[in-house]
């Protein structure tokens, strides 16, 4: 049974994890952190993070590990390498992936964690920084429905909309319909923005009065005033969002489904790439709709 003396493993500390690991200590749980790069974790440390040299020393202490990388070959690297956390992890531990990743590799973890005694969850999340600061994340999870609600608690001090899906994959399923969606509404942002802008209106009293009616959307009241304030820091980076959409676009060929919407958005956001845009955040498609 998990309790408060449950340890908790957090691998990848990055723009979101650092502040999850972050309300993990606020709630007095025991958390063990690695992260490809130590000097990033300096502050957790001071907060009482203990650090571990690599995801297999996190793994083989921690009740519970949340990985939280970039790339799916990175999922799959500390995973199902042999000296990842698969071989590595206690039996009858938990494994709970909120990195944003392929479908068929979640199922393969699950089996190859199962085929062990362990339990493995796919739980992508959305909100971005802000979610992951305010522990407003919406969290959608694949696995089984016993170790989910093991795990659920840990899960809702991370986020405040937390649903379990289906079985395993089923939670990246469900995320890549929500970058589905974003794509093309992050299009539809910008241009009405852009629009606005050249018709010689203010942008922002444009917000005020489209941003609660049916056009609005998280992007369109979240990202909207950043666009217009130039601000392109990342809460979600565009080289991570062209990954994602490029294994929703697999995903869907493989299902024989035509996604024109989100061809063209990823054909967008790599034009922003190739200019130097890839460490941005995704509100930096802004910039294209801007050139004169």
């Amino acid at each position: 049974m998990l309790n408060k003396d449950t340890v908790i493993g957090f691998i990848g500390t990055g723009v979101m994890g650092k502040s999850m690991v972050q309300h993990l200590l606020r709630q007095g749980y025991r958390v063990l952190v690695y992260n490809r790069t130590k000097a990033k974790t300096g502050d957790l440390l001071e907060a009482g993070a203990v650090w571990e040299d690599t995801p297999a020393a996190v793994a083989s202490k921690a009740t519970v590990t949340i990985t939280m990388v970039g790339f799916p070959a990175d999922v799959e690297e500390i995973y199902l390498n042999e000296e990842g956390i698969i071989n590595n992890c206690q039996p009858g531990s938990y494994l709970i992936d909120m990195t944003t990743s392929s479908p068929a590799l979640a199922v393969k973890i699950y089996e190859k964690a199962k085929a062990k005694g362990v339990f493995a969850l796919d739980a992508p999340v959305s909100g971005g920084d802000v979610g992951a600061r305010n522990a407003t994340l919406t969290i959608m999870v694949g696995g089984d429905e016993e170790a989910f609600h093991d795990v659920e608690p840990i899960l809702r001090i991370l986020g405040n909309n937390v649903i379990l899906q289906g079985g395993a994959g089923a939670g990246h399923h469900t995320k890549m319909c929500n970058q589905i969606a974003i794509a093309s509404n992050m299009m539809g942002v910008c241009e009405a923005i852009a629009y606005a802008k050249k018709a010689g209106l203010d942008p922002s009293r444009v917000l005020q009065s489209i941003g609660t009616g049916a056009a609005g959307s998280w992007s369109l009241n979240n990202l909207a005033p950043r666009m217009m304030a130039e601000d392109f820091a990342p809460g979600f980076y565009v080289k991570h969002f062209i990954k994602d959409m490029k294994i929703a676009l697999d995903a869907a060929k493989e299902m024989g489904i035509p996604m024109p919407g989100l061809e063209l958005a990823k054909k967008l956001y790599d034009e922003l790439a190739s200019s130097g845009g890839n460490d941005s955040g995704t509100q930096a498609l802004y910039k294209l709709y801007c050139q004169e």
